[in-house]
């Protein structure tokens, strides 16, 4: 088997793993890179033919591990798609979401191009119109099910607990005498997350493709993150100010709804009037409900009754519903995508409340290196937000211990579990974060560890 790294390598988005095995081509996500440079690089041709990849086998929705699907289809792919149901179902709403604000920032770049007496207009990188076609590649197998893809080659996604679908895959390949696997962890969830399921474990591989998002931190614990949420907001109020959260719709959205129920029943906050400025989030919610094997009760019976009557919640899915919410100076909180933000509309909202003082930005996920997100709470002074210079003057908070993704102990935690030695592969990581990972990992199992460079192929 051979397998090239062609994202993920020393940075944490843009998710894609390309294996040759007995004359079958496989991919392991094909995500969009998010970041400085962004456009150019998931513009750029894939370093592969893909009328040549026989199967697309997909660990979760997160747009940094699917958002290249649709370009794929669109440049030939005429494969399989495996994810599990859950994967499959938020995939499609997160890609028609990803399509659409894409057709609308190029519609809005033609525009400005226009006014400049420019007449070479940007593309948008796929349309709904080429999401509608990549849906059809798509079958939903269910964790434990083990599915053969033939020339000895087979795999099944168990839990993962990064989001809801979200799957480890295990992969068998038998191309000498002795069958190997080669498990790929997908983003691990931490432990203790409100909806759905603890990730499972591994038990015995060969190889290992190991995430390693937060592989040089820890998290804060649950009970103080909720304390310094409660905080955030109340001073946010006393000052008269509006709380912005950008969050990703699919999975931190759910849990941040879920928490601010919690903390209003519990009487820690009063009469909070929330608005989800998202139409995926909505939909993804609406996902969640159909997939009740993947939380518990509680959870379910939150979502049933749309957070429970406790906050003032409002989702809005128009642009002029949108729009309205700017009109509030004060005593709302606006979740609005994207969680990085570099799109979405929570760039709108930043336009109205960045620059004063008595407002607050609360972070609750992973910022890229080279997104506005991460230029804000590195500490920039002004950034440049939908053409326009803002002063961030906002009380910017970063609270980590909504992170869905696990921490250093839990990501050690969970190599633990094997009962055999396996080589590591380390991925999914700011260059420091992944080689701080592997310093560790050789420390504690003296395992053969490898950080893989962009484009790296390597022989197993």
């Amino acid at each position: 088997m051979k397998i090239r790294f062609l994202g993920a390598a020393r940075t944490v988005t843009g998710a894609c793993f390309h294996i040759l095995v007995n004359e079958l081509q496989i991919l392991i996500d094909c995500g969009m890179y998010q970041g400085e440079n962004a456009d150019a690089i998931n513009k750029t041709p894939f370093s592969f033919d893909p009328t040549k990849i026989n199967y697309l086998l997909l660990t979760h929705a997160h747009i940094d591990h699917s958002g290249l699907i649709p370009k794929l289809v669109k440049d030939g792919f005429n494969g399989k798609i495996a994810a599990t149901p859950g994967t499959a179902d938020l995939t499609e709403v997160m890609l028609y979401d990803s399509a659409h604000i894409q057709e609308k920032d190029a519609e809005w770049l033609a525009k400005k191009a226009l006014r400049a007496g420019r007449h070479s207009f940007p593309e948008p990188l796929y349309t709904v119109e080429d999401v509608r076609k990549a849906i059809p590649f798509f079958e939903k197998i269910p964790y434990g099910r083990i599915e053969h893809l033939g020339q000895g080659v087979k795999f099944r996604f168990v839990d993962a607990g990064h989001i809801l679908g979200s799957g480890t895959l295990e992969l068998w390949y038998q191309d000498s005498p002795v069958e190997k696997k080669i498990a790929f962890s997908g983003d691990i969830g931490k432990k203790g997350n409100p909806i759905i399921n603890d990730p499972q474990k591994v038990d015995t591989a060969d190889y290992i493709v190991m995430e390693s998002t937060y592989g040089n931190r820890l998290h804060k614990n649950m009970e103080d993150t909720i304390d310094e949420l409660v905080e955030a907001i109340k001073v946010t109020f006393k000052k008269g100010g509006n709380v912005l959260i950008p969050a990703f719709s699919v999975g931190r959205t759910q849990d941040i709804l879920y928490a601010l129920n919690k903390l209003v029943r519990e009487g820690r906050l009063h009469n909070l009037d929330i608005y989800v400025d998202s139409p995926l989030a909505e939909d993804a919610t609406k996902v969640y409900l159909a997939h009740p094997e993947c939380f518990d009760e509680e959870a379910m019976r939150m979502f049933k009754e749309r957070a429970g009557n406790a906050i003032k919640l409002h989702f809005t899915t128009k642009i002029e519903d949108s729009q309205k919410i700017n009109l509030k100076k004060s005593g709302a909180i606006i979740i609005a995508g994207s969680g990085m933000c570099d799109g979405g509309r929570i760039r709108h909202h930043f336009k109205h409340n960045l620059w004063r003082s008595e407002c607050s930005v609360i972070f609750t996920g992973y910022q890229a290196k080279g997104t506005l997100g991460r230029r804000i709470i590195d500490g920039a002074k002004t950034v440049y937000v939908l053409g326009e210079e803002l002063a961030v003057k906002a009380r910017i908070y970063t609270i980590g211990g909504f992170s869905a993704h696990a921490d250093q102990n839990e990501l050690l935690e969970w190599l633990s579990a094997l009962s055999n030695k396996p080589e590591i592969f380390i991925v999914h990581g700011e260059e420091n974060a992944s080689l701080e990972f592997e310093r560790v990992v050789r420390e504690k199992f003296n395992f053969i560890t490898h950080v893989p460079q962009k484009g790296e192929e390597f022989q197993i």
